[in-house]
């Protein structure tokens, strides 16, 4: 089995008296594809804004490649290849697809989003980012602005905009929430195609999704880990029935 590359102990969350992400131990290995499942309000986008900085654990440990990472700054935790995306489209409007690609490209290369440079300097960036809309099968809207995109490809241009960042762990928030059911297709396709020796751990509902793509699933339940497994191991889980039906399993 591959080595672990991202893991937390006792990863907890308060706010007042509510206790929102509770003691989870996670473990997430290199290569792999990772669910975090589990019914609303369970913890899992808490734990996502735990582990890329956005929110300071009340207690517990990160390490991300064996380093402790607890206590960084999102933008630093970033820079060391641990980057999510965000359930809602991150990605700027009213710039064209192949423009946020290349201002994600600058910002990962240290540039300042310097628009008057001159084109010669640009043009590294807008090469690579023309390969990145390839990548997510958007060549053809490089020069579409972001507002007359539908919403799938909004989603798979916020995939290039991450990719622009060469994370070795993606973090992906509900990836395909409300979507048809044709361009669930397209972003599953999507982040098979785009995994390459890449980690992903994912946040989604959509159980199909989970079925076909992932390695291993961590069910989150009232901030605490339910179960753990592949998805035949955990969806015959009594516990894990339970959770989402609200009834015990017969």
């Amino acid at each position: 089995m591959s080595d672990s590359i991202l893991e937390t102990v006792d990863l907890t969350r308060e706010f007042g008296g509510f206790v929102a992400v509770d003691g989870v131990a996670l473990t997430v290995r290199a290569g792999t594809i990772h669910a975090l499942i589990g019914p609303n309000g369970a913890g899992k986008t808490t734990c996502f804004n735990l582990l890329t900085a956005f929110l300071p654990p009340t207690r517990g440990t990160i390490r991300f490649k064996g380093r402790n990472i607890t206590g960084m700054r999102p933008a630093h935790v970033a820079r060391l290849g641990l980057v999510r995306s965000f359930q809602i489209s991150a990605v700027f409007p009213h710039l064209t697809a192949l423009e946020n690609v290349r201002l994600a490209l600058q910002r990962a290369r240290g540039a300042s989003f310097d628009f008057w440079r001159s084109e010669k300097v640009l043009q590294v960036y807008e090469d690579r980012a023309r390969e990145l809309l390839f990548d997510v099968g958007l060549t053809g809207e490089a020069d579409t602005v972001v507002t007359q995109l539908p919403y799938g490809q909004k989603r798979a241009l916020e995939i290039a905009t991450t990719l622009a960042l060469d994370p070795e762990v993606m973090l992906l928030d509900e990836p395909t929430a409300g979507m048809g059911h044709g361009d669930v297709e397209r972003i599953v396709e999507l982040i098979r195609r785009v995994r390459g020796g890449r980690t992903i751990l994912m946040v989604e509902h959509n159980l199909s999704v989970v079925e076909g793509l992932c390695d291993i699933i961590t069910v989150l339940t009232r901030g605490r880990v339910l179960a753990e497994g592949d998805y035949a191991s955990v969806s015959r889980n009594p516990d894990v029935i339970a959770a989402y039906l609200g009834t015990p399993h017969a």
